[in-house]
């Protein structure tokens, strides 16, 4: 029988990703590689830049994120409500929250994080973020 599933993310805890960003893993996909998380970024915090090795989708719940240097920079501003669209091979040099932002995130595949000189540094896939949410600390409610 197939069987469909249901998590109260309310009652889940917050992990440390670290840099000011917590997370809460809502399902991974060993079949297909897919993970869906949520995100929560304090203000001022940053993801290391990265590139997508499957698209990538996310909706901001709340707050404010900005791609490639935000709308004012040539790149994206996504606020409460807005949807994204990430293709395989995207790079993102810069992912900044300005205010506290929480947000829905599902990849269909690895994300290769690189260090600041863009540079690999490592890779997030779904057996890996199952590693990282059990050695991860609880977050501040």
């Amino acid at each position: 029988m197939i069987e469909d599933s249901y998590l109260a993310t309310r009652e889940m805890p917050w992990r440390q990703f670290g840099g000011g960003i917590d997370f809460k893993v809502l399902r991974t996909s060993q079949e297909t590689g897919a993970w869906t998380v949520m995100f929560r970024c304090a203000a001022g915090c940053a993801f290391a830049p990265h590139r997508h090795l499957g698209g990538g989708e996310y909706l901001v719940l709340k707050g404010t994120m900005e791609l490639r240097g935000g709308k004012e920079q040539g790149g994206t501003t996504a606020t409460a409500g807005d949807y994204g669209y990430e293709p395989n091979g995207v790079l993102h040099d810069s992912t900044y929250f300005p205010q506290e932002t929480e947000l829905y995130f599902t990849n269909n595949g690895a994300i290769q994080f690189l260090t600041p000189d863009l540079k690999p540094d490592f890779v997030l896939d779904y057996a890996k973020l199952r590693e990282f949410e059990q050695a991860a600390p609880l977050a501040a409610s």
